[in-house]
């Protein structure tokens, strides 16, 4: 009998132990988030002083503005998602808009104008491209307006960065697929119309930015491809306007050029 009653003291102070390791368990969560809590809110008061005191320069110097969004993409502060959050909710909900907040929108509208050129520059280069257009030829055109409007020998900050055509885009998300980014061999192209490129297209597309142009007998020989296969590539892609049909080829076969490499060139007028 004296050992069960061993048995059973054992089992109640086992018992008594699992509680208190739950009740200790519980106390320290309870202190580290408000120890977190307190550090967040240090952190916060820090970075809105910060964009506070270099709001300026992180519109207006492409280098300082790509560092600042790179210190915030480390510390997993995405404040254009979350600008954007806010204002999809109508401006109600606290933590989805804090850093629209803090950072007083001064970054965010930077991006969000940017935003609207870039869709600018996509429908009108559309009808070149099939909206299918590289993210260097964006920034290209649209520092060239900037310059353009602000006279010549007043470059702010030095102009726009591919990072910032890059950063805009991510702005657009909430429109769906219609744009987004995506890469053509290595390098990145944004796609203003809502279709995938299938793994065909894109090998074509890559070659193409070689010469300028490919051919079927070209992507027979070089992809070993079936007829059939290359001709269907080409075809689709000349149907969304991303390729052009030059059906004077020397040779007597039909070349399929870039319509942005052919009008860069003045091979069209």
């Amino acid at each position: 009998m004296s050992r069960k009653g061993v048995g059973l003291a054992a089992f109640d102070r086992s018992r008594l132990t699992s509680a208190s390791y739950a009740t200790h368990g519980s106390a320290l969560r309870t202190t580290n988030a408000q120890a977190l809590e307190t550090q967040l809110s240090v952190f916060r008061s820090l970075l809105q002083q910060f964009a506070q005191q270099h709001g300026k320069e992180i519109r207006s110097n492409p280098s300082f503005r790509a560092q600042f969004a790179r210190m915030c993409t480390a510390i997993g502060v995405d404040f254009l998602a979350a600008s954007a959050s806010h204002e999809g909710s109508g401006g109600k909900g606290g933590d989805s808009s804090i850093w629209g907040q803090l950072l007083g929108r001064t970054v965010n509208d930077f991006y969000f104008e940017l935003a609207v050129k870039v869709v600018e520059v996509c429908s009108e280069t559309r009808g070149e491209n099939g909206g299918l257009i590289e993210v260097r030829k964006v920034r290209e055109l649209l520092q060239l307006r900037q310059e353009k409007q602000m006279g010549a020998g007043q470059k702010e900050g030095g102009g726009l960065t591919e990072d910032d055509v890059l950063r805009a885009v991510g702005t657009l998300k909430p429109l769906g697929s219609a744009y987004s980014i995506v890469k053509v061999g290595s390098k990145p192209y944004i796609r203003s119309v809502p279709k995938e490129l299938n793994t065909d297209q894109s090998a074509v597309l890559e070659a193409v930015q070689v010469l300028g142009y490919v051919s079927v007998s070209m992507l027979m020989v070089n992809w070993k491809w079936a007829r059939a296969r290359a001709k269907t590539a080409v075809e689709d892609l000349v149907g969304e306007g991303m390729l052009w049909v030059d059906k004077q080829a020397d040779g007597g076969e039909w070349d399929y050029w870039s319509p942005g490499f052919m009008l860069e060139d003045g091979l069209v007028s």
